[in-house]
């Protein structure tokens, strides 16, 4: 028996919103019907997030819940929960965010009852490029550039479920663009954890690839994801001109964390604050109607009222047109779980005072 409907639901970042985009298509591709209907659906999957724990334990309910509904339906749980949670219920099946492509070879083993787990879970250097799929927007490709990221920040999980930095080939990045614009996409989106680590150690393999999209043929634009400040710092000048092209989307996705050198330090990011400031002020002077997104960690163990109003300070002062608040969450495993943490109802009036400025 084969299933003839499959159900996804989909958590967390771009890449995730991808993943699930190039699942639908390997099923469409193999005969199964996406439903968005979990009740006609033979098998259900769950393509999960476990950044930040709210969106852990939202997940947790909603497992919950359909295994309450559909006592009898398969359920796979996809992305990167599955890398670092153990599921011992029946019915449960998981596919870790490096076999994303096997999504078809796993349902055939679950229907023959031939399914073990740590087949889907080994480490794998995943290219997840030039494969069918169904987006989730319309007129708008994804495409990702790497897996991983070079960085070891203390309260991060995702680098320990995604691994070290594994940049995809660029002939086969600018195929994956070129698949998205024949098939009537309009605008372009880089993903991955951190799109100016693409291609390093070599400081100009960005740079290089991003002025071979832009040379792509045709009439769309160019959305870069979010960069860390400590790989844009020596590409700086070279990456705004890039930035100057009519085909680029003038949004700069670009963290702060922390308004204070010394919480920084703690969260072992790799720049101060006076060198997210430069960057932020030199795109500003000659990107005129730029967009800027950033992120702030509000409650990081051993964050005090000083380290917060500095960050609180620097906001007024960028005044970014998208501001991504996160209170500080235990994540098992990193090095910040070991940290003294920070009362909960100090984390919950730094966070009111830091939304109005969202």
């Amino acid at each position: 028996m084969e299933p003839a409907y499959i159900y996804f639901e989909t958590y967390g970042c771009t890449a995730n919103q991808n993943n699930t985009e190039i699942m639908k298509g390997l099923c469409r591709q193999a005969g199964i019907e996406i439903t968005n209907n979990p009740d006609i659906a033979d098998i259900l999957v769950i393509n999960t997030c476990i950044v930040k724990e709210p969106t852990e334990k939202k997940i947790e309910r909603r497992i919950q819940d359909l295994q309450k509904k559909y006592p009898n339906k398969p359920i796979i749980l996809a992305g990167c929960m599955p890398e670092v949670r153990k599921f011992k219920e029946r019915n449960i099946y998981l596919l870790g965010i490096h076999h994303i492509k096997d999504i078809c070879k796993l349902i055939r083993k679950i229907y023959e009852n031939n399914y073990h787990k740590d087949e889907f879970l080994a480490e794998n250097q995943e290219e997840k490029l030039c494969l069918p799929k169904i987006p989730c927007r319309n007129k708008i490709g994804i495409t990702q550039l790497s897996e991983g990221c070079l960085g070891n920040c203390s309260f991060c999980i995702t680098k320990i479920v995604k691994g070290k930095l594994f940049s995809y080939p660029e002939a086969r990045i600018l195929e994956n663009i070129q698949n998205d614009l024949k098939a009537g996409c309009r605008e372009i989106w880089l993903t991955s954890q951190d799109n100016a680590s693409y291609g390093l150690p070599e400081k100009r393999k960005l740079l290089e690839l991003m002025k071979k999209i832009l040379a792509l043929k045709g009439k769309f634009i160019i959305r870069l994801g979010m960069m860390n400040p400590e790989n844009v710092l020596p590409i700086l000048q070279e990456l705004i001109e890039i930035y100057k092209n009519k085909k680029m989307k003038k949004f700069l996705h670009l963290p702060l964390q922390s308004g204070s050198n010394r919480i920084l330090r703690l969260m072992n990011r790799k720049y101060s604050v006076e060198d997210f400031l430069f960057i932020v002020k030199k795109f500003k002077e000659e990107i005129p109607d730029l967009f800027l997104s950033t992120d702030i960690i509000v409650g990081f163990p051993g964050e005090e009222e000083k380290d917060f109003q500095a960050s609180l300070n620097i906001i007024k002062e960028i005044k970014p047109q998208q501001l991504n608040i996160s209170k500080f969450w235990t994540r098992k495993g990193t090095e910040a779980e070991k940290m003294k943490q920070i009362d909960k109802s100090i984390i919950k009036e730094r966070v009111k005072k830091i939304n109005k400025f969202s």
